[in-house]
């Protein structure tokens, strides 16, 4: 049997994404799941083609919320020439009903539990339009198929230690589509590390973990970090900010070679604090915590989210100098989204907030899907793009890598600066992320979908 795994992906940018850092985990993951005796091929759409002719058998989709037009779109001209069609991801997982409107089964939850048996009854044809994931012991995912991994990316090697995070922040849908907390065997992860057929150096050298909180287990993750040391490689990943309260644990992230950490600041509003549900994150706290990381080297990058119900347009504004006086070393900016499965989304959906007659192409992180508690959603949009603009202005851009130049190691120090210069590019060149406006190529597909998206 053939297989198809897409990735699906809209563009987020109106000219193009110049550089891809990091791909999904989850094709390669999936194909590496796959029994040996079919052939597995695994498209990543945002940087390469999708063949609607393809001669695959099956074609399986994978996707977010933002993403699912275009999963919508695929799936019904694969089963017009006659393909079986199957959709996974989170967006699935709370909207499975809607995506069989277009498939022929779906994957809710995690998918490895019932992944071998989908084929099992495709050969007998016998396919069920449901399967339901068991969240499993992570104690036998094999290595994934990074051989199937398009040359576009500039890192190739990512890694899942952990799933699931001990927090339940309002607008993530994580506590729900991996509960609890689990770990690999170190061993298994530690093969993952090892793999080193990568044609450039740098994709040799880095492992970016593909986990939500990958210090939260601290026995655990103190225990990977001494046996990485001796791998000498520079890795990155996402955890809170609690690490910068254990000294060890930061001494072993430099020794093992850290990088970068990516914490969800997301706001210097108590009261937006309070309604993200990140009640641990302390204002008064950010800069003291970030030098930690910075007295060892490594970089900081940061999400913040506009939107939040304390937020107005003059307070996302000024987020563009709070987080230089931080020292916030990469910002990663986004608008509030309300995905389905959060607090966020049954909150705004309880009180009348999302706005009725929208896409699921506006739940991408870029573009406003409700109505702001303290202003309107024009105004919202409006601001978010300023602090775009203002957070990577040629100013900003040059201040930060002045700092990082003196406060981080190699590998921090060129992730940093590609990373600003990357989207201080965007800024230079207008290319802000896409506004849709009602009139993109998902209409037809809207109309389809009964009820609010």
């Amino acid at each position: 049997m053939k297989i198809d795994i897409i990735i699906v992906y809209i563009q987020r940018y109106q000219k193009g994404h110049e550089l891809h850092f990091v791909p999904p985990l989850t094709g390669i993951h999936l194909a590496a799941l796959t029994p040996a005796k079919h052939q597995v091929r695994v498209i990543h759409q945002q940087v390469e083609p999708v063949n609607l002719d393809t001669d695959a058998d099956v074609v399986v989709l994978s996707f977010f919320s933002g993403f699912a037009p275009e999963a919508y779109r695929l799936a019904k001209a694969y089963r017009q020439r006659g393909k079986m069609t199957i959709a996974g991801g989170p967006h699935v997982t709370f909207a499975p009903e809607e995506a069989l409107r277009f498939v022929d089964a779906v994957v809710i939850g995690e998918g490895e539990s019932v992944w071998a048996q989908i084929f099992e009854d495709i050969e007998q044809n016998q396919l069920q339009l449901r399967y339901v994931g068991e969240s499993l012991p992570l104690t036998e995912i094999p290595t994934p198929r990074y051989d199937l991994l398009p040359s576009k990316y500039m890192v190739r090697r990512v890694v899942q230690a952990t799933r699931g995070c001990p927090f339940s922040c309002s607008f993530c849908t994580v506590p729900m589509l991996n509960p609890g907390f689990r770990t690999r065997p170190i061993e298994a992860v530690l093969n993952d590390i090892r793999y080193n057929d990568f044609p450039h150096w740098w994709q040799r050298k880095l492992v970016w973990f593909w986990d939500d909180n990958l210090t939260a287990n601290r026995p655990y993750i103190k225990e990977l970090l001494r046996q990485m040391i001796p791998l000498k490689k520079w890795w990155l990943t996402q955890a809170s900010m609690d690490i910068t309260q254990d000294e060890e644990l930061l001494d072993l992230m430099r020794d093992s070679g850290c990088i970068g950490v990516f914490f969800g600041i997301e706001s210097f509003g108590t009261e937006s604090l309070i309604d993200a549900g990140k009640r641990q994150n302390k204002v008064a706290e950010y800069q003291s915590k970030i030098k930690k990381l910075h007295d060892r080297g490594i970089g900081v990058m940061a999400g913040f989210i506009s939107g939040l119900d304390g937020d107005t347009p003059d307070s996302i504004r000024d987020t563009a100098n709070q987080l230089e006086e931080i020292g916030v070393d990469v910002p990663f900016l986004s608008v509030l989204t309300p995905f389905k499965g959060t607090r966020a989304y049954a909150k705004m959906e309880d009180q009348g907030r999302l706005i009725p007659g929208l896409g699921w192409e506006f739940y991408n992180g870029y573009n406003v899907a409700f109505q702001p508690a303290k202003m309107m959603p024009q105004e919202l949009l409006n601001a978010h793009r300023e602090l775009w603009r203002l957070a990577f202005s040629i100013t900003m851009v040059v201040r930060r890598l002045f700092r990082s130049l003196f406060t981080l190691r190699l590998g921090a120090f060129m992730l940093c600066g590609i990373m600003n210069l990357f989207y201080s590019l965007k800024v230079l060149r207008h290319n802000e992320p896409i506004c849709f406006n009602g009139t993109d190529n998902y209409a037809t597909i809207r109309d389809t979908i009964a009820g609010p998206i």
